[in-house]
């Protein structure tokens, strides 16, 4: 459904009952690309609200450019409209960044928090999108992206696995939507890039005074192992858990998501 705020009309998703928990998606995130958070094991144990930030999926696509503020207040706002004090969030990798400034701009919207494969930016930024081409399609992209992506797969692995590498490219074919390859969302998703660009919260990670899960993969190339260090050496209240896997430990490693609902709970 469609949320509107004062400054954004927000498409949301809704699923689960229990405690809310607010999940931030990553880089181009669009909630018709399943299977997604909403078709996992949180909203088995809470109500989980998931939303297209701006300039993506079927939120409105104002014109730039946009700012990390904005996306933390973008959060904050669709919170207000949906009548929610106070939510844990859950924050992945480009929503690891925004929850980030959100509970820095806004922390009393934010009860606990769970930074996944994410960075604090700066001089400890993760890895640069905005400098790929924009005219790659998604095979061209994940092939760029999966020696970094899990730090594992170099060329090596990929010439010893093709069966995997081949199964990974159709399953990425397969969740391609056509929209993203139009003028007005090609827009949407660079000005999201141009935002993400500047993300620097170095200076103020010790101002968040809430619990905070801090999760990574150990073969992470895309937000690497240096930078949860220094997530975890930052925010006051923090613990660092790592797991098998890449950027995409979520979905390699299965205790991760046992590991946050477990925290939650806590």
């Amino acid at each position: 459904m469609i949320i509107d705020t004062p400054g954004l009309s927000i498409y949301t998703e809704q699923k689960g009952a229990g405690d809310p928990v607010l999940f931030i998606s990553g880089t181009g995130g669009d909630l018709r690309v399943r299977p997604n958070v909403l078709d996992g094991p949180l909203p088995e144990n809470h109500r989980v609200i998931a939303y297209d930030q701006r300039g993506l999926g079927r939120t409105e696509k104002p014109d730039g450019p946009y700012t990390m503020a904005d996306y933390a207040d973008d959060a904050a706002a669709l919170l207000t409209a949906l009548e929610l004090e106070e939510v844990s969030v859950i924050g992945v990798s480009f929503g690891g960044m925004v929850a980030q400034h959100l509970a820095i701009r806004h922390p009393g919207r934010v009860s606990k928090l769970v930074l996944c494969c994410t960075s604090p930016g700066g001089d400890m930024p993760s890895y640069p999108f905005h400098e790929l081409p924009s005219d790659l399609s998604p095979v061209e992209r994940l092939l760029t992206l999966m020696p970094i992506s899990d730090r594992r797969r170099n060329q090596a692995w990929q010439d010893a696995n093709p069966e995997i590498v081949q199964q990974i490219m159709a399953q990425t074919e397969r969740a391609a939507i056509p929209e993203h390859e139009t003028p007005d969302y090609r827009r949407g998703a660079r000005l999201q890039l141009e935002a993400r660009r500047d993300h620097d919260t170095n200076a103020q990670l010790p101002e968040i005074s809430l619990p905070t899960l801090i999760c990574a993969g150990r073969h992470d190339g895309i937000a690497p192992p240096e930078n949860q260090e220094r997530l975890n050496t930052l925010i006051p209240d923090s613990r660092l858990n790592w797991y098998e896997g890449g950027h995409l430990f979520m979905v390699q490693d299965k205790t991760a998501w046992q590991d946050i609902i477990a925290y939650l709970k806590s």
